[in-house]
């Protein structure tokens, strides 16, 4: 399978995309999974969801272009990049602390799933970008418009514009991420959420629907699909469909 999910001792619920091979790039079984675990994270016994990827050289690398190059129309590329907004404004409106514990690099989509968390703990030393532009696309899962939420809008458009890959040091005077830690992810993440997870779970969630209750009033959710039209009309592109090939060619000498 190309997740695990698995309740641990302290009462949070970590979602593993196990895909190291791929550089735990997202395919559908992954977006299913992903599904999966914001619904199991509404358990009562559930105080927080942790999100991270297999190995230690990449939290997650996007969408996998090598089943998401076949997606050539702008109508086909909607169906596939709606569906993952979709699972990350539930992920961003879970009315649970959520964490991106981010232990390896972080390429375009890998971000938009990070930015969809509360928290971002990212290792010593990774790499992490909104590399999107470079592929001759915007972000298409609500990313673009998420990162606009979480941080002022001069740094979140000079990460999304620049669409290049920073440091985790850059990325935390930025805002992106909230921790950087040295030794064992899980080790660092639950002590990162060990006061949090000491607070009753009603409190929690009563402060997370503040969040919530802005997100709606401010309309977020049609924003992030005007973002995923935008995108899929850029992705039905020439440049786009040329960045993929290229991609594919490369992949498929190595």
């Amino acid at each position: 399978m190309s997740y695990s999910i698995v309740k641990r001792d302290m009462g949070y619920l970590l979602f593993t995309i196990n895909r190291s091979e791929k550089r735990n790039a997202i395919n559908y079984d992954v977006m299913n999974g992903l599904t999966e675990a914001v619904s199991l994270a509404k358990d009562p016994a559930i105080k927080a969801l942790v999100i991270t990827g297999e190995g230690d050289r990449a939290f997650c690398s996007g969408g996998d272009l090598s089943v998401f190059h076949q997606l050539e129309t702008k109508e086909e590329a909607y169906t596939m990049l709606s569906k993952m907004s979709q699972i990350l404004y539930s992920l961003l409106t879970l009315s649970k602390p959520t964490i991106a514990l981010i232990n390896g690099t972080a390429i375009g989509g890998g971000c938009e799933l990070a930015a969809a968390c509360d928290f971002r703990l990212a290792r010593e030393g990774i790499k992490a970008g909104f590399v999107q532009g470079k592929q001759a696309i915007t972000t298409g899962w609500g990313g673009g418009s998420i990162l606009l939420e979480k941080l002022p809008s001069g740094r979140s458009m000079k990460l999304l514009m620049e669409a290049e890959i920073q440091t985790a040091d850059y990325l935390r005077e930025m805002g992106f991420i909230d921790h950087i830690y040295s030794h064992n992810p899980i080790a660092a993440c639950e002590a990162y959420l060990e006061k949090l997870l000491a607070v009753e779970l009603s409190v929690l969630e009563s402060y997370k629907m503040m969040w919530i209750k802005r997100w709606e009033e401010s309309k977020l959710r049609e924003r992030i699909d005007n973002e995923v039209r935008n995108c899929s009309v850029l992705w039905e592109s020439e440049s786009h469909h040329k960045y993929v090939q290229n991609f594919i060619s490369k992949k498929t000498k190595n």
